[in-house]
């Protein structure tokens, strides 16, 4: 029988139970909060706040300053423009940030901000393209490895598409690119100047190329002396045939017209002039031989006389010579024997037969030869003695060598055994032979581009900075190591052997620092393989995105308080004081 006593017990058991099952939860709540709380703060988050300032970061800024930004664009250089835009990222930094400048000639500049504005204050254009390659890669390592969760990387470029021909990964950064907007300046430009042959004798011929959309201007200068003015038209080669009376190592160069970008409107060149050289021929070299030779004298090339020998080997008696292969495989002893006598560590072996091709392995008239085949040729044997140059192969093996003094040919100049002597290109490869090779030797050029790292030619004691000589005196550079950095300035520069000049340094910008076509944003963001790339080419979209990192606040400590008071709540619950403050 159910009472009204029962009645109560039985709600007053279902009520009290369903209180336990609601502590119990709670109290498993709380400890699980407060294990999750402490575990939470053992892994130290952060969070980013809002408001005024910015994150501690490392941001390295890397300014082109290479030939191309002295072009002058809305009537300032387009360096001026990337300074200002490096400045106004450099001047958001704050006192817990780090900062450096990589220019486009690899140098870094760090420290205070203060200091880093004094530098891009001071930035000059460079003049040849640098490495901007390089340089982004230098500046994304420098921020990468700094101790700062915030890494950011700004490139202020003008967007030369020959200086972004290829991707560039600088490394986990956040990047930024400036570029200039707008197109670039109509530019004119010398993009090549050669003196051909390098000797002249005194005869040669300046060959240039002109980069421009229409008719330009030029002169044609050698020691500062005007040689010759013209007119060139688009996509046109200026060829110029002289002999100027200047003997020795002369500076020459090809100009255009200042324009827009002034670093490419000349382009320098250098040439040794002097007499012709003297040769005498044996009357067993050849007819063909002395026809050639003949033609060289009646172009002024050589003049008869007794300085360099052309004479098959086995009639060889001096150096210079320019040596043919016996006829007669009987003479191949005696050639032997003279070569000994001559300390020359060449000999002529078994004779070969059959056609087989010609391959020229140096320069200079070798690029017209055109298709030359030997039907007989005797094997050319090394042996012990001083270096030597192998000028051409065929089937693979020496067929005509060079060193001091002399210049063999591994066949007869006759049509019965090569058809050298019949193709177009054999007499002025024969008078280069005899210029450049077997008269007395004056040195050669080298070319490069500003701050390019050269051999030092073997011999030369120092380098003549001044371009005429005029102050030589007072401008030489001694050479002590193997290796020298070219001069940051276009220009000639002659190597010297005491007090002689030995050879030219001639220092030119990169042909492709003309070619001023830009990048678009996207194909320039494209180029680097960096996180969340942008590119810009508003000043005011740039600074907004650099130093864009909120504040980080760690929680290390509220997550602590919060774990404490769930603690405390806990043991509040568990010992009933819970139940106690509900009634």
């Amino acid at each position: 029988m159910e009472f009204p006593a029962v009645r109560y017990l039985e709600r007053a058991e279902r009520e009290h139970s369903r209180k336990l099952r609601l502590k119990n939860i709670l109290l498993m709540l709380l400890r699980v909060a407060a294990v999750l709380l402490v575990a939470a703060a053992a892994a130290r988050p952060v969070l980013r706040a809002g408001g005024g300032g910015h994150a501690p970061t490392a941001l390295a800024v890397v300014l082109d300053n290479s030939l191309s930004t002295s072009a002058i664009s809305g009537g300032r250089p387009v360096l001026e423009e990337l300074r200002a835009r490096a400045r106004g990222a450099v001047e958001k930094s704050g006192a817990d940030d780090r900062v450096w400048l990589v220019t486009a000639d690899g140098t870094v500049r760090g420290g205070a901000r203060a200091a880093v504005l004094d530098a891009i204050a001071r930035v000059e254009p460079l003049s040849g393209a640098g490495d901007l390659h390089g340089a982004i890669v230098r500046a994304g390592a420098l921020a990468a490895e700094a101790p700062m969760r915030e890494r950011e990387l700004a490139v202020f470029t003008d967007g030369q598409a020959t200086s972004w021909a290829e991707a560039i990964s600088p490394g986990r950064v956040r990047a930024r690119i400036y570029r200039v907007p707008g197109d670039p300046p109509v530019n004119r430009a010398v993009t090549e100047a050669t003196a051909t042959p390098l000797r002249w004798t005194p005869r040669g011929s300046i060959q240039a190329r002109v980069l421009t959309p229409d008719s330009a201007t030029y002169r044609v200068a050698l020691e500062g002396r005007t040689l010759a003015r013209g007119t060139v038209a688009a996509n046109e080669e200026v060829l110029l045939r002289a002999a100027p009376p200047e003997r020795g190592w002369t500076a020459g160069s090809v100009e255009l017209e200042p324009d827009e970008l002034r670093g490419d409107d000349a382009r320098h060149f250098a040439v040794w002039i002097g007499a012709a050289p003297s040769v005498r021929v044996a009357r067993s070299a050849g007819v063909f031989i002395a026809s050639a030779v003949d033609a060289l004298t009646g172009a002024e090339r050589v003049i008869p006389g007794g300085g360099v020998a052309v004479t098959p080997v086995d009639e060889a008696v001096s150096l210079p010579a320019l040596l043919l292969a016996p006829s007669d495989p009987v003479r191949v002893g005696a050639a032997n024997r003279a070569l000994e006598r001559l300390d020359i560590p060449w000999r002529l072996g078994a004779p070969r037969r059959g056609e087989s091709s010609v391959r020229f392995q140096r320069r200079p008239a070798v690029d017209s030869v055109g298709a030359v085949s030997v039907m007989l040729r005797y094997e050319l044997e090394r042996s012990a003695g001083p270096p030597s140059d192998t000028l051409a192969t065929s089937a693979g093996e020496p067929w005509i060598v060079s060193g001091p003094g002399y210049v063999l040919i591994g066949s007869p100049i006759d049509p019965s055994a090569t058809s050298f002597p019949v193709r177009a290109a054999f007499v002025p490869w024969l008078g280069d032979v005899i210029s450049q090779r077997l008269s007395a030797d004056p040195g050669t050029v080298q070319y490069s581009s500003p701050g390019e790292v050269v051999a030092r030619p073997p011999g030369a004691t120092a380098l003549e900075l001044a371009a005429s000589g005029d102050s030589a005196r007072a401008s030489v550079l001694p050479l002590h190591d193997d290796s020298l950095a070219a001069p940051d300035r276009s220009g000639v520069y002659f190597f010297m052997r005491g007090e002689d000049r030995a050879g030219a340094l001639v220092v030119n910008p990169q042909p492709t620092e003309s070619q001023l076509r830009r990048l678009d944003l996207t194909a320039l963001a494209g180029r680097l393989r960096a996180d969340d790339v942008r590119a810009f080419d508003d000043a005011a979209e740039l600074e907004s995105s650099v130093f864009a990192s909120a504040p980080r606040r760690p929680l290390v400590f509220p997550l602590l308080i919060l774990a404490l008071v769930a603690l405390l709540t806990e043991s509040v619950v568990a010992s009933g004081g819970w139940r106690r403050a509900s009634r």
